[in-house]
């Protein structure tokens, strides 16, 4: 099945693993949605990643396994919120003195510049803007 807006599909499906209490999701791979998993990595917000082959020829498997915080019976998901802003439709940039701020700080934005997939602070560092893929808190 063909999806119209790979990214949106990552993050519904990170979402709703995260609702259901499930401890990894799965999706096709490729490499801007391993690029989005690696930064969540280093912020913290999932546990681990994984890139590995399909049961079909060339096919490539994400596989994400979620953090939660808490006891067994009160255990949250890290990730509370998971919004797309640039969609196929309409693509959202930003310059470099306008990169959003995501709840004062607490959250991150997702940009794709042309030195490659970066947080919002990494890119205000570079003094860099560009397509503001997604905000995460």
């Amino acid at each position: 099945m063909s999806v119209s807006d790979p990214i949106a599909d990552m993050l519904t499906r990170i979402r709703n693993a995260g609702m259901a209490g499930q401890t990894v999701t799965t999706m096709p791979s490729s490499k801007i949605k391993v690029a989005i998993a690696k930064i969540l990595k280093t912020e913290g917000f999932i546990a681990d990643y994984d890139v590995k082959d399909g049961e079909r020829i060339g096919e490539i498997i994400l596989s994400i396994r979620l953090k939660y915080v808490g006891e067994r019976r009160d255990r949250r998901p890290v990730l509370t919120g998971l919004k797309r802003v640039s969609k196929p439709g309409r693509r959202v940039y930003t310059g470099k003195q306008d990169i959003p701020w995501v709840l004062s700080g607490m959250g991150i934005a997702i940009l794709s510049t042309s030195k490659g997939v970066m947080t919002g602070r990494e890119a205000r560092k570079l003094g860099m803007g560009g397509e503001v893929v997604c905000k995460i808190w």
